[in-house]
């Protein structure tokens, strides 16, 4: 009797699955905070310093004040006095030579027949009376400059990662068979 083998043979599998990684970068974007402060002018311009003075025009037209008006009644009096004395003296000179014709007592005495006016009280008339003097004040200026503040707060950067994984496993085992078979040794 022969035996006869056959061998078979069943070869090993392996699986493999696999999930692929994944990286996930993100970044928030920064916090600005923005403040501004605007610029701010201050001019101020005063009105100019004018002075007017009427004084001469109020004495031409008035007098002037009390004060005034005695003093030119005071100056013209004495003035008067003056002129009086003198054309007393004159008169007198006259009558000294009474003997010259023209002399004589009712003539020198007879042209002292007008009054004689009062001093003047006012002022002297004038066109340039009054004095007006305007002096410009210079304006004020101030200025304040605008201000800008910024505040930065940049976000980290965020990653998200997940692995990749590989699975390995055995599909199909490896085997081997050994079938005898018995062969008819009559032939």
């Amino acid at each position: 009797m022969k035996v006869m083998v056959q061998i078979s043979q069943t070869p090993a599998l392996i699986g493999m699955e696999t999930t692929p990684g994944n990286l996930t970068i993100s970044q928030p974007p920064a916090d600005l905070q923005i403040t501004t402060t605007p610029g701010e002018w201050n001019i101020h311009q005063p009105a100019p310093e004018v002075t007017i003075d009427q004084s001469r025009a109020r004495a031409a037209y008035t007098g002037g004040t009390y004060r005034e008006m005695s003093q030119r009644i005071y100056s013209g009096v004495e003035q008067l006095w003056l002129q009086g004395i003198a054309k007393r003296m004159e008169q007198g000179e006259r009558m000294a030579n009474f003997h010259k014709p023209g002399n004589s007592i009712g003539e020198v005495y007879g042209e002292d027949w007008q009054p004689v006016s009062y001093p003047e009280v006012r002022g002297p008339a004038s066109y340039d009376n009054v004095d007006i003097d305007i002096k410009a004040v210079p304006v004020q200026i101030e200025y304040r400059r605008a201000e800008v503040r910024i505040q930065v707060e940049q976000n980290k950067p965020q990653f998200h990662y997940t692995p990749s994984s590989v699975e390995i496993y055995l599909r199909q085992k490896p085997s081997l068979t050994f079938t005898p078979q018995v062969l008819d040794a009559q032939v």
